[in-house]
């Protein structure tokens, strides 16, 4: 079973990928949604059965894969509690992507090719999370970076997309550099890559020394922090973030299986997945709490002063990926994989909503240019709403509430209950980060869905109508894209006319609104229904047995903390959703008045705290006049000159020499030959 769940979305792949425009674009999207609609219906048995407790860790072989020395190496496919929480996060949520892809690439001419890159982005993945050793774990965490790259700039012909998929494939060769040295660094101490052999040996490890760049260190600190720089370049994390946003550019189905199942949430596989590794090091395990920290927070602070609606939710995804390290850097691996589990129904409810939005828009993505669209779009809306309850955490304490109330809420309390000064700072953040995110969810809502329309300024909209009628409908058109992106006179609601003249937005197909529709039912019960397994400190233990490092006392811990630290996380909820109502519907003068009195605070936050800006300066530019350096110096100036181009001038200038002794004149031969003769004669004499 296992064999058909991995192994199908790969043959998908090469049949839609080699059939591409040959077999048409029907059929390649059938074979590989079907693939992937397959492969789902096959994982969840699995994981009911290891909730249930009817099944047990087991490894199915596939080959012998390399054999070197010592490095043995074997393709083999682990399937575990943890195996199976990711199995039904990718398939579910790829299955739903590949059939919300026939509405939304409808469209496009490239249909094969793409449906063949989102099956191949699949197969990597679980290609990653059924692993059994560290250089298979390699293979899917590079079979992801490729597809990304391929997905992301899927449209490559848009200069902006080509540039997006080598940002991202560019900085996370530097987080994949980290990760390798820690696998060659593993091999090294340990003799195998083999993943259960390094977890028994680990804590043996424990306080030894290992000599690196000439000085001694602890061995366990540096080979989980040398795999963690792999985890902050896959999953974004501060310094090796700046790829996420970008890769916005490309469809926006490829946003939300990046975001909610694949690539992004490698990262905390593998720390989850190595969990006993990191236990043997409290350095380590504080890195992770202070990074996991801070890019929560700055994620959180630059998704407020977004107008992107992908980039907003893309910020999202960066921050509550920061939620899910912290609380593994705190020693809760188990409440980090309940969020990653529920984050991706919510998310990927987001993200598809949105698509769903900026369909509905003529592919306009600028939230100043929405506007009341609940009227229009109200099956989106809905969808919206419910992802929007659930990842700002919406519930009643003891009864009911949405996904991100039980895992985002069992986070925070871990963080408190864990009595560490890094746990104190995570807690602190993590409850800001919250208020952030409330206001930043509910912003984009209201910015969205209520007020009156303000898509008669987009040039989107514009031309969409001028190709329905043949002419522009609004004067003012083509100045709507020449505002100033910090200009939030934008969002006050009764700026313009009710926008109904010239365009009128439309509902998603049935393909787009099944998945919203499925996702949303996740968002709803997915944290209710499955918090006890993933969070009780007696069912948590029997459910997570031999996958992860489960402590069992911080769970009981958890439980126990103080109501107002239970409470913190609903009241700040609240709080974020009365300053984005009272800015955005109540008053929408409010947050023009801000930035006029807060200009450079907010460029700072809307720049993104100035890491492109900064990186530019430090990497990009020197790497360029390197680069031209070597170019014109080098390769042109010295190599060319005295090489190719220098041969090729001697060649040319003899070829011109004795062009000019061909003179076709027998008298010129003769000279020339009585010269050799006597020049012969000299020789032998002096000889």
């Amino acid at each position: 079973m296992i064999q058909l769940i991995v192994f199908l979305p790969l043959l998908a792949a090469i049949v839609a990928g080699l059939g591409n425009r040959t077999i048409g674009n029907v059929p390649a999207k059938l074979v590989t949604t079907g693939a992937l609609f397959a492969s789902c219906a096959l994982s969840w048995p699995i994981f009911i059965s290891f909730l249930t407790g009817g099944a047990h860790a087991h490894v199915v072989p596939v080959l012998d894969f390399i054999r070197s020395g010592d490095l043995s190496v074997d393709w083999s496919l682990r399937v575990d509690t943890l195996t199976s929480v990711m199995l039904v996060v990718v398939t579910t949520v790829s299955a739903l992507v590949h059939l919300y892809s026939w509405g939304y690439m409808s469209e496009d001419d490239s249909q094969p090719r793409f449906f063949a890159y989102l099956s191949l982005f699949t197969f990597a993945m679980l290609m990653l999370v059924t692993s059994d050793n560290l250089v298979q774990m390699f293979f899917g965490w590079e079979g992801v970076g490729l597809a990304s790259y391929l997905l992301i700039g899927f449209w490559y012909k848009k200069p902006s997309a080509s540039a997006a998929a080598i940002k991202a494939f560019v900085v996370n060769r530097v987080g994949d550099f980290g990760f390798s040295l820690g696998i060659f660094g593993t091999f090294l101490v340990f003799g195998t890559v083999s993943i259960p052999a390094i977890l028994a040996a680990s804590p043996d490890m424990a306080g030894s020394t290992i000599g690196f760049l000439g000085a001694r260190f602890d061995v366990m600190t540096l080979l989980c922090l040398l795999l963690f720089i792999g985890a902050m370049g896959k999953s974004a994390q501060l310094g090796l973030h700046t790829w996420l946003p970008d890769a916005m550019e490309g469809p926006t189905p490829v946003s939300a299986l990046i975001h909610a199942a694949t690539m992004v949430t490698a990262g905390v596989f593998m720390v989850c997945r190595l969990s006993p590794m990191f236990e043997t090091s409290e350095t380590a395990q504080h890195v992770v709490t202070y990074v996991g920290a801070a890019t929560a927070l700055f994620a959180a602070t630059v998704g407020t002063t977004q107008f992107d609606i992908k980039r907003v939710i893309a910020y999202s995804t960066c921050s509550q990926l920061g939620y899910m390290f912290f609380a593994a850097g705190v020693g809760a691996y188990n409440a980090a994989m309940f969020h990653l589990f529920t984050h991706a129904f919510f998310k990927a409810l987001l993200f598809l909503g949105a698509g769903s939005v900026i369909h509905a828009m003529h592919h306009e993505q600028d939230m100043r240019y929405y506007g009341g669209l609940r009227k229009h779009i109200p099956l989106t809306f809905w969808a919206m709403m419910a992802g929007t309850l659930a990842i700002t955490g919406v519930g009643v304490l003891g009864v009911f509430g949405f996904a991100g109330f039980y895992s985002k809420d069992a986070i925070i309390e871990a963080t408190f209950a864990s009595g560490s000064e890094s746990g104190g700072i995570a807690f602190a953040v993590a409850v800001f980060a919250a208020l952030l995110t409330s206001f930043y969810s509910w912003r984009l809502v209201f910015l969205t869905f209520y007020g009156k329309p303000r898509w008669e300024q987009s040039e989107h909209i514009q031309h969409a109508v001028h190709d329905a009628h043949g002419h522009d409908h609004d004067d003012h058109a083509h100045a709507a894209h020449g505002h100033d992106a910090h200009d939030e006179h934008d969002h006050a609601h009764g700026s313009v006319s009710d926008g109904t003249a010239g365009y009128h937005p439309h509902e998603s197909p049935w393909p787009m609104l099944l998945p919203l529709a499925v996702l949303t039912i996740g968002a709803i019960a997915a944290g209710y229904v499955f918090h006890t397994p993933f969070l009780d400190a007696e069912h948590g233990a029997a459910f997570w047995q031999g996958s992860l490092a489960f402590d069992a006392h911080l769970m009981h811990a958890m439980h126990e903390v103080p109501m107002w630290v239970k409470m913190s996380a609903s009241a700040v909820m609240l709080t974020g959703f009365v300053i984005a109502w009272f800015a955005y519907v109540r008053s929408p003068g409010i947050p023009a008045a801000f930035v006029s009195q807060f200009r450079i605070l907010h460029d700072f936050l809307y720049r993104k705290w100035y890491f492109d800006e900064l990186y530019d300066v430090i990497f990009v530019k020197p790497a360029f006049a390197i680069g031209r350096f070597l170019w014109k110096r080098g390769d042109e100036g010295t190599i060319d000159r005295f090489g190719p181009n220098g041969v090729a001038a001697l060649v040319v200038s003899g070829s011109r020499l004795a062009g000019r002794l061909q003179s076709g004149y027998v008298y010129s031969y003769a000279l020339v030959m009585l010269l050799g003769l006597a020049a012969a004669a000299t020789w032998a004499m002096v000889g």
